[in-house]
Protein backbone atom coordinates (compact mmCIF):
# COMPACT_ATOMS: atom_id res chain seq x y z
CA UNK A 1 0.00 0.00 0.00
CA UNK A 2 2.51 2.53 1.00
CA UNK A 3 4.30 1.60 -2.55
CA UNK A 4 1.40 2.76 -4.34
CA UNK A 5 0.84 5.70 -2.16
CA UNK A 6 4.11 6.65 -3.07
CA UNK A 7 3.75 5.83 -6.70
CA UNK A 8 0.50 7.81 -6.89
CA UNK A 9 1.64 10.82 -5.23
CA UNK A 10 4.88 11.14 -7.86
CA UNK A 11 2.73 10.69 -10.35
CA UNK A 12 0.43 13.82 -9.36
CA UNK A 13 3.99 15.80 -8.56
CA UNK A 14 4.88 14.83 -12.31
CA UNK A 15 1.66 16.40 -13.47
CA UNK A 16 1.09 19.28 -11.18
CA UNK A 17 4.89 20.64 -11.73
CA UNK A 18 4.35 21.97 -15.27
CA UNK A 19 1.81 24.09 -13.57
CA UNK A 20 3.93 26.14 -11.69
CA UNK A 21 6.11 28.55 -13.24
CA UNK A 22 9.66 28.42 -13.07
CA UNK A 23 10.96 31.47 -10.79
CA UNK A 24 12.65 33.44 -14.07
CA UNK A 25 9.34 32.59 -16.15
CA UNK A 26 7.00 34.32 -13.16
CA UNK A 27 9.50 36.93 -13.29
CA UNK A 28 8.17 37.99 -17.17
CA UNK A 29 10.25 39.21 -19.71
CA UNK A 30 14.03 39.82 -18.91
CA UNK A 31 15.24 43.11 -17.74
CA UNK A 32 14.29 46.15 -19.73
CA UNK A 33 17.92 46.67 -20.04
CA UNK A 34 17.62 42.99 -21.78
CA UNK A 35 15.06 44.14 -23.70
CA UNK A 36 16.75 47.23 -24.90
CA UNK A 37 20.49 45.74 -26.33
CA UNK A 38 20.60 45.88 -29.93
CA UNK A 39 20.25 48.43 -33.06
CA UNK A 40 17.06 50.16 -33.36
CA UNK A 41 16.06 52.00 -36.72
CA UNK A 42 14.29 55.54 -36.54
CA UNK A 43 10.71 55.37 -37.26
CA UNK A 44 8.89 58.75 -36.75
CA UNK A 45 9.19 61.35 -34.28
CA UNK A 46 6.98 64.34 -33.00
CA UNK A 47 8.02 67.09 -30.82
CA UNK A 48 5.98 69.66 -28.99
CA UNK A 49 6.80 72.86 -26.39
CA UNK A 50 5.65 72.91 -23.25
CA UNK A 51 2.65 74.68 -23.98
CA UNK A 52 1.33 71.32 -25.95
CA UNK A 53 1.52 72.93 -29.56
CA UNK A 54 3.68 70.39 -31.81
CA UNK A 55 6.98 71.71 -33.82
CA UNK A 56 7.07 70.23 -37.71
CA UNK A 57 9.79 67.95 -37.73
CA UNK A 58 11.78 66.60 -40.75
CA UNK A 59 11.90 63.71 -42.55
CA UNK A 60 14.69 61.54 -40.66
CA UNK A 61 16.78 58.65 -41.08
CA UNK A 62 18.71 57.09 -38.52
CA UNK A 63 19.39 54.47 -36.06
CA UNK A 64 20.53 53.92 -31.83
CA UNK A 65 22.24 50.79 -30.78
CA UNK A 66 22.53 49.82 -27.15
CA UNK A 67 25.70 47.18 -26.13
CA UNK A 68 25.31 44.99 -23.07
CA UNK A 69 28.30 46.33 -21.97
CA UNK A 70 27.01 49.80 -21.15
CA UNK A 71 28.19 51.53 -24.47
CA UNK A 72 25.58 53.28 -27.03
CA UNK A 73 25.48 55.35 -30.04
CA UNK A 74 22.84 57.28 -31.76
CA UNK A 75 22.78 59.16 -34.71
CA UNK A 76 19.74 60.74 -37.10
CA UNK A 77 20.07 62.42 -40.31
CA UNK A 78 17.73 64.38 -42.47
CA UNK A 79 16.59 62.31 -45.40
CA UNK A 80 16.97 65.38 -47.87
CA UNK A 81 20.52 66.01 -47.49
CA UNK A 82 22.85 67.82 -50.69
CA UNK A 83 25.01 65.33 -52.11
CA UNK A 84 28.53 67.49 -52.24
CA UNK A 85 28.72 68.70 -55.28
CA UNK A 86 32.56 68.38 -55.33
CA UNK A 87 32.18 64.77 -54.03
CA UNK A 88 34.96 65.49 -51.80
CA UNK A 89 33.30 65.57 -47.76
CA UNK A 90 36.60 67.61 -46.94
CA UNK A 91 35.27 70.31 -49.32
CA UNK A 92 31.76 71.28 -48.85
CA UNK A 93 30.22 74.36 -50.26
CA UNK A 94 29.19 76.71 -47.29
CA UNK A 95 25.45 76.13 -48.01
CA UNK A 96 26.26 72.46 -48.05
CA UNK A 97 27.84 72.37 -44.73
CA UNK A 98 25.12 74.15 -43.42
CA UNK A 99 22.64 72.08 -44.60
CA UNK A 100 24.81 68.65 -43.08
CA UNK A 101 25.78 70.45 -39.80
CA UNK A 102 22.00 71.45 -39.32
CA UNK A 103 20.64 68.26 -40.78
CA UNK A 104 22.37 65.49 -38.84
CA UNK A 105 22.89 64.60 -35.50
CA UNK A 106 24.92 61.89 -33.75
CA UNK A 107 26.17 60.98 -30.08
CA UNK A 108 28.12 58.38 -28.17
CA UNK A 109 28.70 57.18 -24.53
CA UNK A 110 27.59 55.21 -21.92
CA UNK A 111 24.02 54.82 -20.49
CA UNK A 112 21.98 52.85 -17.56
CA UNK A 113 19.23 51.82 -16.82
CA UNK A 114 16.46 52.54 -14.02
CA UNK A 115 14.27 49.99 -14.17
CA UNK A 116 11.65 51.19 -11.94
CA UNK A 117 11.48 54.40 -13.61
CA UNK A 118 11.91 53.04 -17.09
CA UNK A 119 14.76 55.44 -17.87
CA UNK A 120 17.38 55.64 -19.67
CA UNK A 121 20.23 57.72 -18.40
CA UNK A 122 22.57 58.71 -20.88
CA UNK A 123 26.47 60.14 -20.42
CA UNK A 124 27.00 61.98 -23.96
CA UNK A 125 31.04 61.55 -24.08
CA UNK A 126 30.99 62.85 -28.01
CA UNK A 127 28.91 64.58 -30.64
CA UNK A 128 28.30 66.29 -33.32
CA UNK A 129 26.50 69.16 -31.01
CA UNK A 130 29.27 69.68 -28.74
CA UNK A 131 26.75 71.33 -26.17
CA UNK A 132 25.53 67.64 -25.27
CA UNK A 133 29.10 66.58 -24.35
CA UNK A 134 28.56 65.91 -20.41
CA UNK A 135 25.40 67.71 -20.05
CA UNK A 136 23.67 66.64 -17.03
CA UNK A 137 20.26 65.02 -17.05
CA UNK A 138 20.00 63.16 -20.41
CA UNK A 139 17.13 61.12 -19.65
CA UNK A 140 15.00 58.97 -22.54
CA UNK A 141 11.96 57.40 -21.00
CA UNK A 142 10.60 54.26 -22.24
CA UNK A 143 7.15 54.27 -23.01
CA UNK A 144 6.76 51.11 -24.79
CA UNK A 145 8.92 47.97 -25.88
CA UNK A 146 8.08 44.90 -27.31
CA UNK A 147 10.48 42.47 -29.36
CA UNK A 148 10.16 45.00 -32.13
CA UNK A 149 9.25 48.03 -31.48
CA UNK A 150 10.57 50.78 -28.93
CA UNK A 151 8.90 54.19 -28.06
CA UNK A 152 11.10 57.03 -25.94
CA UNK A 153 10.32 60.03 -25.05
CA UNK A 154 13.54 62.92 -24.41
CA UNK A 155 11.49 65.02 -21.75
CA UNK A 156 13.78 68.34 -22.69
CA UNK A 157 16.19 68.37 -25.61
CA UNK A 158 18.57 71.38 -25.81
CA UNK A 159 15.88 73.03 -27.58
CA UNK A 160 13.49 72.91 -24.94
CA UNK A 161 11.20 70.23 -26.89
CA UNK A 162 9.60 66.91 -25.67
CA UNK A 163 10.61 64.30 -28.46
CA UNK A 164 8.62 60.88 -28.54
CA UNK A 165 10.47 58.64 -30.65
CA UNK A 166 9.53 55.53 -32.23
CA UNK A 167 12.07 52.95 -33.17
CA UNK A 168 11.89 49.47 -34.99
CA UNK A 169 14.31 46.72 -34.17
CA UNK A 170 17.41 45.70 -36.63
CA UNK A 171 16.73 42.60 -38.19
Amino acid sequence: MNRRCALGLCAIGLVTIPAFPSSSAAQGKSSLRDQLVGTWIYVSSTARRDDGSNVPRPSLQGAVTYTADGRFHFITTRTDLPKYASSDSARPSSDEAMAIVSGSLAYAGTYTVDENTKTIHANIEASTFPNLVGAPNQRRIITSITDDEMKFTNPRTAAGLTLDIVWKRAK
